[in-house]
């Protein structure tokens, strides 16, 4: 009897060990999210700088944001786009991250001292939807 109950409760304990990786995989290949910064927001996004720097300035285009420099620095693997729309300047910083991933952080600053950092999050978002 006290057999079946060890049995028993180790079979359970298996299955919920078991529910825990298969959640923590899930969440993994889920993505890595978008993160607040001090400035404005970033994310690592799936694609080359290269394609990102695609992405970001169709995203900018489609935003109506103008843009008035680019940089590239490393062999490409670090770029720089910056845009004006409105009051507003915006930035997008692309760092290679992975052979198939890119850091991506959007600041859009209205003065010296003050930033958007709700209009940046709409910015990535959009980088992030375009293909």
């Amino acid at each position: 009897m006290i057999m079946r109950a060890r049995w028993a409760i180790a079979i359970a304990a298996l299955g919920l060990l078991g529910g825990c990786v298969a959640a923590a995989a899930a969440a993994a290949g889920a993505g890595t999210g978008i993160y607040l910064t001090s400035r404005g927001h970033e994310s690592v996004i799936v694609g080359t700088t290269e394609n990102v720097e695609a992405r970001s300035r169709a995203a900018m285009a489609e935003l109506g944001i103008n843009v008035t420099e680019y940089s590239s620095k490393d062999g490409g693997d670090s770029r720089t786009l910056k845009g004006h729309v409105r009051e507003e300047d915006v930035t997008i910083e692309m760092r290679r991250d992975s052979p198939t991933t890119t850091k991506t952080e959007v600041t859009a600053r209205k003065n010296l001292v003050e930033w958007d950092k709700d209009y940046a999050k709409e910015v990535l978002n959009k980088i992030i939807a375009t293909k």
